[in-house]
C-alpha cells in the first residue's frame, strides 16, 4: 500500500484551528510599512521572529549587562539570557491563554534589543547626557532599531515589522498615541517581570550581594519556602535555592494564566476590538487583563522594594557601577565633540540628528566589552 501524502496545515488553518477569539490572528494583520509579497509558507509573525533573531542588535545582547555591571563570571544573566528565559514564560503563557505565539515570540525576542551596554547604569547615564534633547529609553530605542537604525534591506531602513509588533513597542514606551495593548503584549510584559523580579534573586544571592535568609522574610519568598518544604522536606543551601527559584516562577505563572481567565470571562471578551475597548481607560491611558491578582502583585512590588533597596542600589553595586558610568560619559563626550570619528552610517546621520543623538545611537549598540575596548583606544586609559 501507498501512504498518503502528508500535507502540513497552512498557518491561516493552524491560527483558525488553536487561537481563542481574543488573539491576534496575523491572517487579519495591519500589514507593514514598506508591502512585501506574502511567504509561502511563513506567517508575517513568524517572519517578525526570524527578522529579530537576525537582527545585529539581537546578537549583541549575549555581550550585554542584565543588571550587575561589572561582575565577569559565567553564572549570571546576560541581557540575551534574560531574553530567552522571558521568552519561555511569555510562550507558556501564550499557549495556556490560547494566543498567538508567535507574536509573542517575537514581542519577548524584541523587548530588550534597545538596552545600552552596562544594563540600567548605561541607560540612566544616557538619558541624563540627552535630558535636553528628548532623553534615552531602551523601549524608544527598540523601536528606533526597528524602524530606522537597523540596515538588513536595500529599499529601506529598519526591519519593516508589522504594524502589530511596532505598536507593542510603542506601547511599551508609553507612546499615548499607540492603541490599547492587545493580550499578547500584556503577556510579554508580564512575563518580563516575573523574569526579572525571580532571576535577579537568583544571581544576586549567587553574588552574595542578598542572603537568603534575609529573603525568606519577604511574603512572596515565604510562601514559595512553604510550598517548597511541604513537596520535598526540609531543604537548605543550594538546593533550597534552586527549588525556590522554580517555584517562584511556576507560581506567578499558574496564578497569572488562573486570574487572566477569570478577567477574560467576567469582561465577555469575545474578540481583539473587546480587548482593545476593554483596555482602554476614559482618561485616555491603557488597564491590563493579563495581570496578577492584587495580593500577589501587592507581594510582588515588596520584593522589587527589596531588590531595589538591597541589591541594585547596594554600596558594593555602586562601587563598580559609577567607574562604569564614568567611561560612557568620557566616551560620549569624545565622540560628540568628534563627530568624524563616528562610523560612517552614523556620521551620515549625525547630520540629520545632529552629533549627540547619533553619538548615543552609536554607544547604545555597543557591548559591554566593546565599550571598554573603545574607551581605552579613544581615551588612552585602561579598564
Amino acid at each position: 500500500m501507498t501512504s498518503a501524502r502528508f500535507e502540513p496545515p497552512d498557518w491561516r488553518a493552524r491560527e483558525a484551528a488553536l487561537l481563542a477569539p481574543w488573539a491576534m490572528r496575523a491572517a487579519d494583520s495591519a500589514g507593514r510599512v514598506h508591502a512585501e509579497p506574502p511567504h509561502a509558507f511563513r506567517s508575517p509573525y513568524q517572519r517578525d521572529r526570524d527578522r529579530i533573531v537576525h537582527s545585529a542588535a539581537f546578537r549583541r545582547l549575549a555581550h550585554k549587562t542584565q543588571v550587575f555591571t561589572g561582575y565577569h563570571g559565567d553564572y549570571h544573566r546576560s541581557r540575551l539570557t534574560h531574553t530567552l528565559e522571558v521568552t519561555n514564560i511569555a510562550r507558556t503563557l501564550a499557549r495556556a491563554l490560547a494566543l498567538n505565539e508567535d507574536l509573542v515570540e517575537t514581542l519577548a525576542l524584541a523587548h530588550d534589543i534597545g538596552h545600552p551596554p552596562l544594563g540600567h547604569a548605561g541607560e540612566d547615564t544616557l538619558a541624563a547626557l540627552l535630558r535636553d534633547e528628548g532623553g534615552f529609553n531602551h523601549n524608544a530605542q527598540a523601536l528606533r532599531i526597528m524602524e530606522f537604525l537597523e540596515s538588513r534591506y536595500p529599499e529601506f531602513p529598519g526591519l519593516n515589522l508589522t504594524r502589530e509588533a511596532l505598536d507593542a513597542q510603542a506601547t511599551r514606551k508609553k507612546d499615548g498615541k499607540a492603541p490599547a495593548p492587545l493580550l499578547e503584549t500584556q503577556v510579554v510584559d508580564a512575563a518580563d517581570s516575573i523574569a526579572y523580579d525571580t532571576h535577579d534573586v537568583d544571581d544576586a544571592i549567587e553574588l552574595g550581594l542578598v542572603t537568603l535568609d534575609a529573603l525568606l522574610d519577604l511574603p512572596l519568598v515565604a510562601a514559595a519556602a512553604t510550598r517548597v518544604r511541604d513537596c520535598f522536606g526540609p531543604l537548605t543551601g543550594g538546593d533550597l535555592k534552586r527549588a525556590l527559584i522554580h517555584d517562584l516562577v511556576d507560581f506567578q505563572v499558574a496564578e497569572l494564566v488562573r486570574t487572566s481567565r477569570t478577567t477574560l470571562a467576567a469582561l465577555a471578551i469575545g474578540s481583539v476590538a473587546d480587548v482593545r475597548a476593554a483596555c482602554r481607560t476614559p482618561a485616555g491611558g491603557t488597564r491590563r487583563i493579563v495581570a496578577h491578582a492584587p495580593e500577589l502583585a501587592a507581594a510582588k512590588r515588596e520584593l522589587e522594594r527589596f531588590l531595589f533597596e538591597q541589591v541594585y542600589r547596594s554600596e558594593r553595586v555602586l562601587a563598580i557601577r559609577l567607574p562604569a558610568q564614568e567611561k560612557l560619559a568620557d566616551l560620549f563626550a569624545w565622540y560628540v565633540a568628534r563627530p568624524a570619528e563616528l562610523p560612517p552610517r552614523f556620521r551620515v546621520r549625525a547630520d540629520d540628528f545632529g552629533p549627540r543623538r547619533s553619538t548615543a545611537d552609536y554607544i547604545a549598540g555597543m557591548t559591554d566589552r566593546f565599550l571598554e575596548v573603545d574607551h581605552a583606544r579613544r581615551l588612552g586609559r585602561g579598564s
